[in-house]
C-alpha cells in the first residue's frame, strides 16, 4: 500500500496542504495522514506517529518534501529506521528519492546531512547579524513575555493559587512561572 503524509506548520497554510494532498494522491497514495503542526513540536505530530504505525511490510510512505517529514538528520535517521524495520520504504517526491533501493537510501542520508548543514549555516548567519545589530545599538530582541506578567503570577501565588492553576490561568509555561516565583523569593526557594 502507498501511504501519504502531508504537513503544514500553521493552519493558515491551506493552499500548501491542499497541494501536498493533490500531489500525494497523484503519486498513488491510497491512505493519507494529514496535520497542521510545527515540525519542532514532535509530541504533537500525532498523524506522523499514526502513519509510521500504519505502514506494513511492502508499504511505501510518501511525502512531497523532506522538510514535511523531519526536522534534523537525527530525526530523519530515526524515522527511516522505523520505516525500514517494518519492511517498508520511504519516497520523497520532490527529490525523487526512494529508499527501496540502496542508491535511494544513500541519497536520503546525503540530502539530510546537507539540509542540516544549510540550517546550521543559516543560524550562524543569523547570530552574526544579531551581534552586528547589537553592536550598532539597533537590536533589542524579543520582549520577555513571561517576566512582563510577573505581577500577575505573584498576585495569584499570594492568593494561594497552585502553580498548575497559575500556568492554566496565565497561559505561561510551567518553567516561566517557577522562574518568576524563584526570582521573587528571598531565599530562592519555591513551593508548589
Amino acid at each position: 500500500m502507498i501511504v501519504g503524509y502531508a504537513r503544514t506548520s500553521t493552519t493558515d497554510q491551506k493552499a500548501g496542504l491542499e497541494a501536498q494532498e493533490r500531489d500525494l494522491r497523484a503519486a498513488g497514495c491510497e491512505r493519507l495522514f494529514v496535520e497542521q503542526v510545527s515540525s519542532v513540536d514532535v509530541v504533537a505530530r500525532e498523524q506522523l506517529a499514526q502513519a509510521l504505525d500504519y505502514v506494513r511490510d511492502g508499504d511505501t510512505l510518501v511525502v512531497t518534501k523532506l522538510d514535511r517529514l523531519a526536522r534534523s538528520v537525527a530525526h530523519l535517521v530515526d524515522i527511516s529506521a522505523r520505516i525500514k524495520a517494518k519492511g517498508a520504504s520511504l519516497r520523497i517526491l520532490d527529490l525523487s528519492i526512494d529508499t527501496s533501493t540502496a542508491t535511494g537510501e544513500l541519497m536520503l542520508n546525503m540530502v539530510g546531512a546537507i539540509a542540516q548543514f544549510e540550517r546550521a549555516i543559516m543560524l550562524e548567519r543569523q547570530r552574526e547579524g544579531i551581534a552586528k545589530a547589537k553592536a550598532a545599538g539597533k537590536y533589542r530582541g524579543r520582549q520577555p513575555t513571561a517576566r512582563a506578567r510577573s505581577t500577575e503570577v505573584l498576585d495569584l501565588k499570594a492568593e494561594g493559587v497552585e502553580v498548575a492553576e497559575i500556568v492554566r490561568r496565565t497561559g505561561l509555561g510551567r518553567a516561566s512561572v517557577y522562574r518568576i516565583l524563584k526570582d521573587a523569593s528571598p531565599d530562592g526557594e519555591v513551593t508548589a
